[in-house]
C-alpha cells in the first residue's frame, strides 16, 4: 500500500507541469529506488510513435525478477484506476494491470544484456505519461534513457515532436512577438511626437516591450525547432536569457510605477530600493529554477524541490511589487491632510488604486486562472491556456502604457487649478464624513 501511495504522488506531480513541451529527452537514472519514475507527458494523435533507447542498465541486486520491471504508458485517469486495483489487492504491481499500455517489460531482455532499443506504435489518441515501474522494494536501478515521442503529421508523415495540444504554439508565439514589435514601434513614434513630456520611465517601458517581443520570438523559434527536430539547437539559451531580462524589467517597472518614480519624484526611498534588491535576486533564482525544471524533466529526483522553489519565488515577487503601490497611496493620503498641493495628488490616488487592482488581477489571472485552464482543458486544447496568459499580459502592457503615456494633461503628471480646487473640496468632504 505504501508503494501504491508513493506511486500515486509520483504521477500526481505531473499535474504541476505548466505545459509539457515534449522533445527527445536524455535521462540519467543513478541508483534510484523509486517505485515509479515518470519521464515525459505527451499528447498522441492516432499516428503516435515512441522510440525508447536504454543503455548502461544495472541493478543493486545481482539477480532481480525482471518481470516486475518495465516501461509503460498511462493516462492520469487510468493511473487512478490502477491504484484502486492495487488497493483492492486485485494486482500487486502496476505492470500486471490491463489498463496500462505496456511498452517494454525487462523480462524480454537477453541474459546479461545492459541495453535495448524499442519502437512502440501508439494509435489511441490521448495524453499519456511514459513511466518506469519498479515493483521490487529495496531494488535500486541505474540506466541511461533516451525517449523520443512524436506524431506523424498528415500525408507527409513528417515527425512532430510537440504534443498534440501545443503543436500550434510556434505560430502563436510568433504572432504575439509581432504584435509586441508593432507596439514597440508605435511607442517609439509616440515618444518622439510627445518628446517634451517624456520621462525616464517611458524609455524603461520601451525596453520592457522590446524584451518581451524578443522573448516571444526566441520562444517561437525554440518550439519550432523542437517541433521539427526534437531538440532546441541553442534557441533555448536565448529564450532563457530574454526570459530572465524580461522578468527582471517587468517587475522593476511595476515597482517604479508604484513608487511614482520619474513622474512624481526623481528618486527612490530606501525601503523602495530594498524591494528592488529583493525582487532582482529572486528573479535570478526563478530563472535558474526554470532552467533546471525544463532541462531535467519530471524524472529528476530534485524536480519537485525546484518546482516548489519556483512557485515560492514567484509568489514572493508578486507580493513584493505590490508594496510600493500601497506605500505611495498611503503617503499621498497622509500628506494630503496637511499639504494643499498634496490634495492634487489625492486625485491621482484613484488612478493608483486602479493600477493596484489591475496588477492584482493580472497576477491572479496568470498564476491561478491559467493554471486552472491547464487543469480542466482537454489535452487537445492546451494551447488555449497559453493564449489566455499572453492575452492577459498584452492587456496589462497596453493598460500600463495607456495610463502612463506622455501626455501634457495626463492626470499622473499635471493638474490644473480647477482640478486642484476640486481636489481640495473632495478632501474636505472626506474629512467631514470621517468626523
Amino acid at each position: 500500500m505504501a508503494a501504491a501511495v508513493s506511486s500515486f504522488f509520483g504521477i500526481l506531480l505531473l499535474a504541476f507541469i505548466s505545459v509539457s513541451f515534449a522533445e527527445i529527452r536524455f535521462s540519467e537514472i543513478r541508483s534510484d529506488p523509486r517505485p515509479i519514475i515518470p519521464f515525459d507527458e505527451f499528447g498522441f494523435t492516432h499516428n503516435g510513435r515512441l522510440e525508447l533507447n536504454v543503455s548502461k542498465l544495472s541493478f543493486s541486486s545481482p539477480d532481480p525478477d525482471l518481470s516486475k520491471l518495465g516501461f509503460f504508458l498511462c493516462t492520469r485517469d487510468s493511473w487512478l484506476q490502477v491504484l484502486q486495483q492495487i488497493e483492492d489487492a486485485e494486482i500487486a504491481c502496476a505492470l500486471q494491470s490491463h489498463i496500462i499500455q505496456e511498452v517494454y517489460n525487462l523480462n524480454s531482455l537477453a541474459k546479461s544484456a545492459t541495453a535495448f532499443n524499442h519502437f512502440y506504435l501508439q494509435s489511441d489518441a490521448d495524453q499519456y505519461t511514459l513511466v518506469f515501474a519498479n515493483c521490487l522494494p529495496q531494488l535500486k536501478v541505474s540506466m541511461d534513457v533516451r525517449s523520443a515521442m512524436y506524431n506523424l503529421d498528415g500525408k507527409s508523415k513528417t515527425r512532430d515532436y510537440l504534443s498534440a495540444g501545443i503543436t500550434i504554439l510556434p505560430r502563436v508565439y510568433f504572432l504575439f512577438s509581432l504584435i509586441y514589435f508593432i507596439l514597440a514601434a508605435a511607442w517609439v513614434y509616440f515618444l518622439y511626437k510627445k518628446r517634451l513630456t517624456v520621462f525616464g520611465i517611458h524609455f524603461f517601458m520601451l525596453a520592457v516591450v522590446i524584451l518581451k517581443a524578443l522573448n516571444l520570438l526566441c520562444e517561437a523559434e525554440d518550439k519550432s525547432y523542437i517541433k521539427r527536430t526534437g531538440s532546441a539547437h541553442g534557441w533555448d539559451v536565448l529564450f532563457y536569457i530574454f526570459s530572465f531580462l524580461k522578468g527582471i524589467t517587468l517587475f522593476t517597472l511595476i515597482v517604479l510605477i508604484g513608487t511614482g518614480w520619474s513622474f512624481l519624484k526623481p528618486y527612490l526611498q530606501d525601503k523602495e530600493k530594498k524591494v528592488l534588491m529583493i525582487v532582482i535576486p529572486l528573479q535570478v533564482v526563478a530563472n535558474i529554477a526554470q532552467v533546471v525544471i525544463d532541462e531535467s524533466g519530471p524524472y529528476g529526483e530534485d524536480w519537485v524541490t525546484w518546482k516548489q522553489i519556483l512557485l515560492l519565488v514567484d509568489v514572493v515577487c508578486c507580493c513584493a511589487v505590490l508594496f510600493p503601490i500601497v506605500w505611495s497611496i498611503k503617503n499621498l493620503r497622509e500628506a494630503a491632510r496637511t499639504d494643499g498641493k498634496a490634495a492634487v495628488n489625492l486625485m491621482k490616488l484613484t488612478l493608483f488604486r486602479q493600477y493596484y487592482v489591475v496588477v492584482i488581477c493580472y497576477i491572479y489571472f496568470t498564476r491561478v486562472v491559467v493554471y486552472a485552464l491547464e487543469t480542466i482543458t482537454s489535452y487537445k486544447y492546451l494551447w488555449t491556456s497559453v493564449v489566455a496568459a499572453e492575452l492577459a499580459t498584452l492587456a496589462f502592457y497596453v493598460f500600463t502604457g495607456y495610463n502612463f503615456k506622455p501626455e501634457p494633461h495626463n492626470p499622473y503628471f499635471a493638474v490644473d487649478d480647477d482640478e486642484e480646487e476640486a481636489a481640495s473640496e473632495q478632501l474636505k468632504l472626506e474629512d467631514e464624513f470621517e468626523l
